[in-house]
């Protein structure tokens, strides 16, 4: 199995699975609120403080519930879409090739091959490798189908040609890997789609969501460290500025922890109280000490519980 090169590797946020996708929305803790801890004031702020706690604890019961479904073994966990598109749609297609593929629209033409072989294997930056069995063509493909998370009256679905084997570089909760992959030639277009052809050791179903009880908390986009070390740095959305200038805050984090998994809850330390203040964001991050060192566990964010990726610096 080759590399391939993608002009367009990720659909983020396009194809939905039950938790492998790109979480492109970003909720601020507390806005622009009190000063002082950013989940209230005094009091309030604590209040907010052991609700997240909560949150995080409920998150990591069903983490650890999906690990013991899983055997007890995490293995190759994916973060993200597991579906890529490679080049753009051409502008003929209208919307119809897009639509289609955001809700699931996709089915072979034709009989579509099986892999040849049973196993392929996963290649982390590190090193470290790790066999996998394989699906084949038109599995794989009834996975993308099941992963489109709307409805699309009147699309014209998309028509899966032929397909072949490689390779496509994602993120794990163990860092970036290589992992097996379908690419399939479509009908009609020069755009080609991806799909990881090892299904993810663990899935986990995140809590359905209630317009009137939202899940709180900042959402964090992303970990860094080493699977020796206790300190984790999260990068997450935030003030452009720091606490001390108008509308600016500073940001502290908390983890809660399980044998499997360590969800991270960041705090807002904001400027002033009740400030009127614009909707620009900007990449902050912030450093939390864990009770253990890291090692083999998934860093998850606190509003759905999902694995965010994690890049490993030594």
């Amino acid at each position: 199995m080759g590399n391939r090169a993608s002009k367009g590797v990720e659909v983020a946020g396009m194809v939905r699975g039950r938790w492998m996708l790109w979480i492109a929305a970003v909720a601020m803790l507390g806005g622009c609120g009190p000063a002082g801890d950013g989940a209230g004031g005094n009091g309030r702020a604590e209040d907010g403080l052991d609700r997240l706690r909560q949150q995080a604890r409920d998150a990591l019961a069903r983490y650890d519930q999906a690990v013991r479904d899983a055997g007890g073994a995490q293995g190759f966990v994916p973060v993200g879409d597991l579906t890529g598109q490679l080049g753009d749609w051409e502008p003929a297609n209208g919307d119809n090739n897009k639509l289609a593929l955001l809700a699931g629209q996709v089915f072979p033409a034709e009989a579509l091959p099986t892999a040849g072989q049973k196993t392929g294997t996963v290649v982390w930056e590190t090193g470290r490798t790790q066999p996998v069995p394989l699906m084949s063509a038109e599995e794989t493909l009834a996975q993308m189908r099941a992963a489109g998370g709307r409805g699309c009256s009147g699309c014209v679905p998309l028509e899966a040609t032929a397909a072949r084997l490689t390779t496509v570089r994602i993120p794990t909760t163990r860092g970036p890997a290589t992992a097996p992959a379908w690419e399939y030639t479509l009908k009609g277009t020069a755009v080609r789609l991806t799909r990881i052809a090892a299904a993810p050791a663990i899935e986990v179903t995140p809590p359905p969501w209630d317009a009137d009880h939202p899940h709180g908390g900042l959402r964090i986009d992303s970990a860094t460290g080493t699977t020796t070390s206790r300190q984790l740095t999260v990068a997450f959305t935030g003030s452009p500025d720091p606490k001390s200038q108008p509308c600016g805050a500073d940001y502290s984090a908390e983890a809660v922890e399980s044998g499997n998994a360590v969800v991270v809850i960041v705090i807002e330390h904001p400027h002033a109280d009740r400030e009127t203040c614009g909707d620009i964001g900007a990449r902050r991050t912030a450093t939390v000490e864990l009770a253990q060192p890291l090692r083999e566990r998934a860093v998850l964010e606190v509003q759905q519980g999902l694995p965010v990726p994690l890049t490993i610096s030594g």
